[in-house]
């Protein structure tokens, strides 16, 4: 299946006739705009696009093109799960963070780890529930470390992490000051960049991107996602290993309240899925 490209001029024009600026000055420009099928994450190796709905698996390449899917990433899982946040992809593996979230609140929180080539399901790494976490709004795999650390979006006062090779539960990272809604990571340089779903698509103020020292936890301004083509909601985020791209998915169209779709905004009949693409300076 081939994605839709949207013309990312049109974008910027749109965003310079509503007034404002189109980008903060954090060295990142927009280059290029795709639709996709999930909703939840997004994750490259710089070869594909991986992508998560919040029950499926999608594999893309870098044109936007659909080469496979995983629509039973469950199917295989010891511990019942039912929704899957943001994910990453290292070495060959998927990371996803799945969880069984019900009124509120995760249970049966895991890394499960799927076959980048296949998609197929491998393995998993169990979550500590002693560690305080209630929910994983997703997750980042520190490649210098060899560890996987998982976000909260219920709380999001910590975010915990894993050691890859062993599995075990090594610490969590208080955050200061800790980000609201959040729902993307993504390590990069000793940081942990983190997306917010903290605007409002009523009012039209924009989501933001922050970014957490992994030694002190504290919390600055990344990049306020001030180009979408419409205010939405923003979910994962990664970085293309390759060229250093740096790659947001965000929805746009449905009316979300309390994290569950309701509605959609005038002009809309359904919610789009975009990731877009920014490229350095």
């Amino acid at each position: 299946m081939k994605t839709t490209k949207i013309m990312v001029l049109a974008a910027i024009l749109c965003c310079t006739a509503c007034g404002r600026n189109r980008t903060t000055d954090t060295g990142y420009i927009l280059k290029d705009v795709l639709e996709v099928a999930g909703r939840q994450g997004v994750a490259t190796d710089g070869s594909f696009y991986y992508v998560s709905g919040s029950t499926v698996l999608y594999k893309y390449d870098l044109d936007g093109n659909l080469i496979l899917s995983n629509e039973a990433p469950f199917r295989d899982l010891e511990k019942e799960c039912n929704h899957i946040g943001d994910i990453d992809v290292h070495q060959g593996e998927i990371f996803a963070g799945c969880e069984l979230f019900m009124d509120g609140e995760g249970t049966n929180i895991q890394v499960a780890v799927y076959d980048a080539s296949s998609l197929e399901y491998k393995r998993s790494i169990q979550w500590n529930g002693q560690s305080g976490q209630v929910e994983c709004c997703g997750l980042a795999v520190d490649r210098d470390k060899g560890q996987v650390w998982m976000a909260d979006w219920v709380q999001g006062e910590s975010i915990y992490c894993y050691d890859l090779g062993t599995g075990e539960y090594v610490r969590s990272l208080a955050l200061s000051p800790a980000p609201s809604l959040q729902q993307g990571i993504f390590c990069l340089d000793g940081k942990m960049l983190i997306s917010c779903d903290d605007g409002d698509a009523d009012s039209g103020s924009f989501d933001n991107i922050y970014s957490a020292d992994l030694g002190s936890g504290e919390v600055t301004l990344f990049r306020k996602m001030d180009d979408f083509i419409l205010t939405g909601e923003i979910e994962g985020l990664t970085v293309n290993p390759l060229n250093g791209d740096l790659v947001v998915l965000s929805n746009r169209g449905a009316r979300i309240i309390l994290g569950m779709p309701k509605g959609f905004y005038e002009g809309y009949d359904k919610e789009i899925h975009n990731l877009y693409i920014y490229s350095k300076k």
